[in-house]
């Protein structure tokens, strides 16, 4: 079937006029500029170096530990009479002041009897001494025969042997008597108590646990690491152990912020298998204020604290924040033109969040953002110190 001519032409011209149109369009079209985008330099956080005198500090902690425990043992048995007042958890005492009496009775009667038996052998002695006496004279005549001599020499012998075990016998029951009171062995507290009055008490079962409060001890665990910041004592077993550092001790108690003052007095003898370990001991003196007239915390016994140790003094020191090292010896430094620059510098101990470092002029201006991308002589603008503006994190930065 044959399509008209007239119905082929409209199409056609439609296409033809839209065509010329376009071109039209294309012919008279602005023509657009390009220009590039405005990149500002990155910004960036600054800090001025000063250096200057910083002494090192090493950190640990432990428990309070008094440096002498006893068990508190009767050495006689027998049934209590008396208990002192401070004979209580936690009571406490003074040097020779009797805690407990025991019941004294039968250690009278053995001192009696062995003072009789001492008057006894006396006189055993005295009737031996006197008849050998007369054996010399009449062995001087000789009237008497070597027998007679050597039985009485022997009977006087005896009556002295005899002396003087039963003078040990009196000597044994006097100190048994003695030891019907229990006396403190040095001045402390009682960490607990075991009898009471009434009861019967056994030698050498303990009824008691006491403690010194002189000073107590403090065990710190000290990386190998950190010993290079500290002035230990060591010693050799030859010369006299100097003064150690000075610990700063830390803990809440009733619910407040305290401290006290210690000192380093000796290192333990090993290194810690499992842990690689070097364990110091610190000491207080008077951790409970009794010769001090100062009202202060006591430092009890079992009590956990935070202790911080002081070591040697170094000079031209800059503490910086561990996130402006790069590459682990490098610093970025901005120059008069607020231009990045790498400086390296001696690290002289690494923290988990600071550093210190030496071999930066003062006044350097030191970059402290963690920057992704670093370019050396890259241009940066500096942050305001009052905290418009904040460091963008890391992406292209501008370099000419």
């Amino acid at each position: 079937m044959k399509i008209p001519r007239s119905k082929l032409v409209l199409p056609f011209s439609v296409l033809l006029a839209a065509g010329v149109f376009g071109v039209l369009l294309l012919i008279t079209a602005p023509e657009v500029e390009s220009t590039p985008p405005d990149r500002k330099p990155q910004m960036v956080r600054v800090m001025e170096a000063r250096p200057g005198a910083v002494r090192h500090r090493v950190r640990s902690q432990g428990t309070v530990a008094p440096r002498t425990e006893s068990a508190l043992v009767p050495e006689v048995s027998g049934r209590v009479l008396w208990t002192s007042p401070t004979l209580v958890s936690g009571g406490f005492f003074e040097r020779d002041e009797v805690l407990l009496r025991i019941d004294p009775q039968d250690y009278e009667i053995r001192v009696a009897k062995a003072r009789a038996a001492v008057a006894r052998a006396l006189g055993e002695l005295d009737h031996a001494e006197q008849s050998q006496k007369r054996l010399d004279e009449l062995a001087a005549r000789d009237v008497a025969s070597p027998s007679q001599l050597d039985d009485v020499r022997r009977s006087v012998r005896v009556a002295q042997a005899a002396l003087e075990e039963v003078r040990a016998s009196l000597q044994q029951a006097r100190r048994d008597l003695s030891r019907t009171e229990i006396r403190a062995p040095y001045t402390g507290r009682v960490r607990d108590e075991r009898v009471d009055v009434g009861q019967f008490v056994t030698r050498g079962v303990s009824i008691a646990t006491i403690y010194a409060t002189d000073y107590v001890d403090i065990r710190l665990p000290i990386p190998d690491g950190q010993l290079a910041y500290l002035e230990l004592p060591l010693w050799n077993g030859k010369e006299a152990v100097p003064e150690g550092p000075e610990v700063l001790l830390r803990a809440q108690f009733a619910g407040t912020e305290h401290s006290w003052s210690g000192r380093v007095v000796r290192t333990e003898g090993e290194i810690d298998a499992k842990s690689r370990m070097v364990h110091v001991v610190a000491r207080v003196e008077d951790p409970y204020g009794i010769r001090s007239d100062e009202s202060t915390a006591p430092l009890a016994v079992g009590l956990f604290v935070r202790a911080e140790i002081e070591g040697p003094e170094v000079q031209g020191v800059v503490v910086v924040p561990r996130a402006a090292l790069r590459d682990g010896d490098s610093l970025l430094v901005l120059d008069e033109h607020d231009r990045l620059r790498r400086h390296e510098v001696e690290v002289l101990r690494a923290d988990r969040e600071e550093i210190l470092v030496r071999g930066v002029a003062a006044g350097a201006r030191i970059c402290v953002s963690p920057l992704q991308v670093f370019v050396e002589g890259m241009r940066v603008r500096v942050a305001d110190q009052t905290g418009e503006g904040s460091p963008e994190g890391g992406g292209s930065e501008e370099t000419s």
